[in-house]
């Protein structure tokens, strides 16, 4: 991903540790899942980790999805 402009990722979780300035995400990478996988788990920590689950699934409305990356901010 090296050189690679990052897309701009919006988030309304604003407890979240990645979270930026107008709501942007700062996190390296960002891993989404199907909730039928949410309680996987798969650590702490994603944003500059490679993931190790490369499996691939369908989804099919946005509300079956949500997003692992997040992880709370401390304090």
């Amino acid at each position: 991903m090296a050189n690679e402009a990052r897309p701009y990722v919006k988030c309304s979780v604003s407890n979240c540790s990645y979270w930026g300035e107008q709501n942007i995400c700062r996190a390296d990478m960002i891993m989404i899942e199907i909730d039928r996988h949410a309680k996987v788990k798969l650590g702490d920590e994603f944003a500059g980790e490679d993931f190790v689950n490369n499996h691939q699934d369908k989804a099919s409305t946005s509300s079956a999805t949500c997003c692992l990356t997040f992880k709370p901010k401390e304090g």
